[in-house]
This record gives C-alpha cells, structure tokens and sequence, in this order.
C-alpha cells in the first residue's frame, strides 16, 4: 500500500515538474535567464526518475514497506 502511495506522490512531483518548466520557458520567452530552464528541466528529470523507481518498484513488489 505505501508503495502505490510514493509512486502517486511521485506522478504529482512530475505534474508539478512539468508546471515549473512550462512556467520556466515562459519566463524565458519575457527575457529571464535561460537557468530557469535549464533548472526546470533538471527538476522534471530528477521527478521522472523518481517516478520510474516507484513505479518499477511497485511492478516487482520489491521493498514492501510496512
């Protein structure tokens, strides 16, 4: 049960991810650093990780968490 629990909190760290880099390219778009960019995509990569972690995890029935 808190396997599926991380991997739902996961698909919203990618929900979020995805947010702040469209945020970020519009920004980019009205003359910001393109830094905001590149941290936002950094910060989705890291989110999608974690998501596909979870995710294989949760497949394998792997950690089972008490």
């Amino acid at each position: 049960m808190i396997n599926r629990i991380d991997a739902v909190i996961s698909a919203f760290g990618v929900l979020a991810g995805t947010v702040l880099l469209v945020a970020a390219v519009r920004e980019y778009h009205s003359g910001a650093s393109a830094l905001w960019v590149v941290a936002g995509a950094l910060l989705l990569l890291i989110t999608l990780h974690t998501l596909v972690r979870d995710v294989r995890r949760l497949r394998t029935g792997q950690g089972q968490k008490i």
